[in-house]
């Protein structure tokens, strides 16, 4: 078994990163005291008013820390900077792919160049290094993504709730009769045909 089989990603440790809420390097501290402080706020009542509130903390939380974007992105430009200056350029000449290559680097001496490089790294980014490894996760692109399919979602969403109140707007408009026909209104008939049975019967002995 390898050494590393056990390693959980640290997106993984902090739970899945979708882009909304809580990125790397923000406090978590500091992201439930302002959830606290937007629901006292709204004076949510109910499941569905408590859905909208969420998404109302994860949007302005985004909003008010576009800085972890920059970040994120200096991040990925300094990793990449680093692993060129540590790690020597392997050549492939054409047609000649599994030969080597004088002046390419022996398997081993790019091992020990790659580690070199990510001790560097990790030596320099610290936190931010769980932002690079997100990967697109920590973008502005992900994240307008991610808004188009909210805005979407939600489209579908009001549609729906306005069709159920077209339909509870239309049985709220239904006769009295017809209410009463859909609690049992139809069983009455039987008792009244019985007690007519019994007369017509009463009747006919005379």
């Amino acid at each position: 078994m390898r050494k590393n089989s056990k390693r959980v990603p640290p997106a993984l440790k902090h739970g899945i990163y979708s882009g909304f809420g809580l990125l790397p390097t923000e406090s978590r501290a500091k992201f439930r005291k302002f959830r606290k402080q937007i629901f006292a706020e709204l004076n949510l009542v109910g499941r569905l008013e408590e859905d909208i509130g969420e998404q109302i903390v994860l949007l302005e939380w985004r909003r008010q820390n576009f800085f972890t974007y920059d970040l994120a992105e200096r991040a990925r430009a300094r990793r990449s900077a680093i692993e060129t200056e540590f790690v020597p350029e392997v050549r492939i000449l054409p047609g000649f792919a599994f030969e080597p290559v004088p002046g390419n680097p022996t398997p081993e001496e790019l091992k020990a160049a790659h580690r070199r490089a990510d001790k560097r790294i990790r030596a320099e980014l610290g936190a931010a290094l769980e932002l690079v490894q997100l990967g697109e996760v920590a973008t502005l692109g992900h994240l307008e993504k991610r808004l188009a399919i909210e805005d979407r979602l939600d489209a579908m969403i009001v549609r729906l709730y306005k069709k159920l109140a077209q339909v509870r707007a239309i049985k709220s408009m239904a006769p009295p009769a017809c209410r009463r026909r859909r609690r049992g209104y139809w069983k009455t008939p039987h008792k009244i045909g019985g007690s007519l049975d019994r007369e017509q019967h009463s009747s006919r002995s005379f």
